[in-house]
């Protein structure tokens, strides 16, 4: 059977890194062979899967060796929690060049040195924030990534970048077969959360895969750089990973999405009452300018 390749997106700092490492550790909890590449230059994309603070990436081994070519498999690729196979881009220093390129040649080393093993049932690529660039749209514009899951939450602007991100899919659809698969909400514990992803999901032309609740213990194995799967497997945040795998394993909507526009997802929030009527009165005004005229 054909590898699943699977890219997760979503706005930064929504958790993106942390719940595909946890679903990863679910997925070979229950028997299946997984690839994670980090594409991200922070390189934090399988440190709770090796228990390390950040793993070497192949953009920092191929500059202290002077090139890609020199770099051997065995010196990027690590084995983690449950054999699972570790890889990080990483990127160049800040303020120089572009990240985006150390995605490009990582994914290109990986299949030119014989990586993506036949006996792997799934490859997730965690990739950087937004499609902004090029470089971090490469799992979706090279038709790497057949699977896009959008981690998101009921805030604004992590519902406006997994908009953005449909936008992306959509550009690379139609000449490949990258496909959304679903949203992932990681919870922020806001108002109906639940139902507005829904909704906007349904919009978007997708599903809610799953929705994960807001659980400090996700914090407690962070700390320990271990995921909740394996630090506390009796937890019941690690029976959501459970679920959300379970969920990946079987999932078939595999969809071309239809991004909304801005005042669509502006109504959204608004009908749900996450964002209040738009009202140009007020537009500008100071808290003290607001006061005097109340």
């Amino acid at each position: 059977m054909a590898i699943r390749q699977c890219a997760i997106y979503g706005k930064g700092g929504i958790g993106k890194s942390t719940t595909t490492q946890n679903l990863v550790a679910a997925l070979a909890e229950l028997g299946q062979k997984v690839m994670i590449v980090g594409c991200d230059p922070k390189a934090d994309s399988t440190r709770l899967i090796l228990h390390s603070k950040a793993q070497t990436s192949v953009m920092e081994m191929a500059a202290e060796l002077g090139t890609v070519e020199d770099l051997e498999l065995e010196d990027v690729l690590q084995i983690g929690y449950k054999d699972i196979k570790c890889v990080e881009s990483g990127g160049p220093e800040p303020g120089v060049g572009c990240a985006g390129r150390g995605v490009i040649t990582a994914i290109n080393f990986l299949e030119e040195e014989g990586a993506y093993t036949d006996d792997l049932d799934f490859v997730f690529y965690d990739v950087l924030g937004d499609v902004v660039c090029g470089g971090f749209a490469m799992p979706i514009r090279e038709n790497k990534a057949q699977e896009i899951y959008i981690v998101c939450s009921g805030e604004m602007m992590a519902m406006y970048a997994a908009n953005n991100i449909c936008k992306g899919i959509v550009k690379y659809a139609s000449s490949g077969s990258v496909r959304l698969a679903g949203l992932i909400c990681n919870s922020r514990n806001t108002d109906r959360e639940d139902d507005l992803i829904v909704a906007l999901a349904e919009k978007i032309g997708t599903q809610m895969i799953h929705f994960v609740p807001r659980d400090n213990v996700v914090q407690h194995a962070e700390i320990r750089r271990m995921t909740v799967i394996e630090y506390d497997p009796t937890a019941k945040q690690a029976n959501e990973y459970r679920t959300l795998a379970k969920k990946v394993i079987a999932n078939t909507k595999f969809v071309i999405p239809n991004p909304v526009s801005m005042d669509e997802l502006e109504d959204l929030l608004m009908e749900f009452g996450i964002m209040d009527v738009e009202d140009e009165s007020v537009v500008g005004k100071t808290a003290a300018e607001l006061a005097a005229e109340a």
